[in-house]
């Protein structure tokens, strides 16, 4: 089995809202759920948490359970970071061949 390092990861925040009366018992479900790790809470119901990944679906599945805990009422995707993506980016700069357009490259003066 390929060690966590060596696998591309989606990397996401997410906020999820409760009432004010429900945010710490949501706070321990949410970690008593594995799917997150919770970063920040308000008192207004408000509370911040990050999932990771192996893939969009992965997140996804996580996103959804999140959402179907007790006392959520909303769980919405704020920010995705996805090292697959950039992987693939990295790849198609190291394949440009002459990354000069032809504009530049011309030694004539306008």
């Amino acid at each position: 089995m390929k060690g966590r390092q060596d696998l591309p990861m989606n990397v996401s925040s997410l906020v999820i809202k409760t009432a004010p009366e429900h945010v710490e018992k949501v706070i321990g479900l949410l970690k008593a759920s594995g799917l997150c790790e919770v970063f920040f809470h308000d008192t207004s119901g408000k509370i911040i948490v990050t999932i990771e990944g192996r893939d969009v679906s992965d997140e996804m599945r996580k996103l959804k359970a999140i959402q179907a805990l007790a006392h959520v009422a909303a769980a919405d995707l704020v920010y995705s970071y996805s090292e697959h993506e950039v992987m693939e980016d990295l790849m198609k700069i190291d394949n440009v061949i002459d990354p000069v357009p032809e504009a530049l490259r011309s030694s004539e003066t306008a």
